[in-house]
């Protein structure tokens, strides 16, 4: 538990957290921090969760629209501000204690997921318009070092909550879909 009231969770991922936030609601809504750094250090005084965050992106995603799995070399911090998602991550990391583990979680508003560099991150919309924002320690650069693999990978056993027909462009890209399968990584065998 934060200072704040938020909830830290660990995943069978090593580094993997999911993090529930505190809310505040009155008859006018709701309202809640997506991030305060001083908030994390109940993980330590280090922790990469506290950031800082360089670059932040947003996606706004289709229903059922798949994207990722993607491993850059870079801390994220994911959540959907709008609609719903199934996160999926993927330790991708060699010689990590949990290289090869998946983990599912559901997004909503409200949580998030601390996602550590070189596990990969996925999502599959399961709202029309559902805005997924990624925060970075580090700008994306053309050629940045990471990993990525098809989320249709079926040796990874990810069901996904909305059949994902892989060659409607609109569920899926090509360069995702046509990304290499897990089972030709080194060492998952």
């Amino acid at each position: 538990m934060t200072e704040d009231g938020s909830a830290i969770e660990d995943t069978p991922i090593d580094g993997l957290l999911v993090i529930r936030l505190k809310q505040g609601e009155d008859p006018r809504g709701t309202v809640r921090e997506f991030y305060r750094s001083s908030a994390w250090t109940v993980i330590g005084p280090a922790s990469p969760v506290a950031g800082p965050w360089l670059q932040v992106n947003v996606t706004e995603t289709r229903r059922g629209a798949v994207r990722g799995l993607h491993g850059e070399a870079m801390n994220k911090l994911v959540g959907v501000v709008s609609g719903g998602a199934m996160g999926v991550y993927l330790d991708a990391r060699p010689g990590s204690p949990t290289f090869g583990a998946v983990h599912t979680c559901q997004l909503v508003k409200g949580v998030q997921v601390f996602v550590p560099r070189g596990v990969c991150n996925g999502f599959q919309a399961v709202f029309d318009d559902t805005q997924y924002l990624y925060c970075f320690d580090q700008e994306w650069q053309p050629g940045m070092p990471g990993v990525a693999f098809s989320p249709l990978s079926p040796d990874l056993n990810i069901t996904w909550p909305i059949p994902v027909d892989p060659s409607d462009p609109a569920q899926i890209s090509a360069k995702d879909r046509d990304a290499p399968l897990w089972s030709t990584t080194p060492g998952t065998t």
